[in-house]
């Protein structure tokens, strides 16, 4: 699923318009986005826990020669799902 398709989801179970739905769509993924920038972790209940996640350099290869390269330490996200939604998953 997408987000076209989530909006198309949520428009069909709500008497929202689509317009109405996309804006709640983007500024729920802005508030997500901004939550991770700030280092904070955005839990969404019965759902998981969004956070930011530090990685370490770490060796790698160059696939085009083969020589060894380091990777520079990065910063990305991390999700845990929550007990509930774990359990349905299993």
């Amino acid at each position: 699923m997408n987000k076209t398709d989530l909006v198309v989801a949520i428009t069909e179970k709500s008497d929202l318009s689509r317009v109405e739905v996309e804006s709640v769509v983007d500024e729920f993924i802005r508030l997500v986005e901004e939550g991770i920038l700030k280092g904070e972790e955005v839990k969404i209940s019965n759902f998981g826990v969004f956070y930011k996640k530090a990685r370490l350099p770490r060796k790698g290869t160059n696939p085009s020669d083969g020589s060894p390269i380091v990777i520079p330490a990065n910063n990305t996200v991390g999700f845990r799902t929550s007990k509930i939604l774990k359990e349905k998953l299993n």
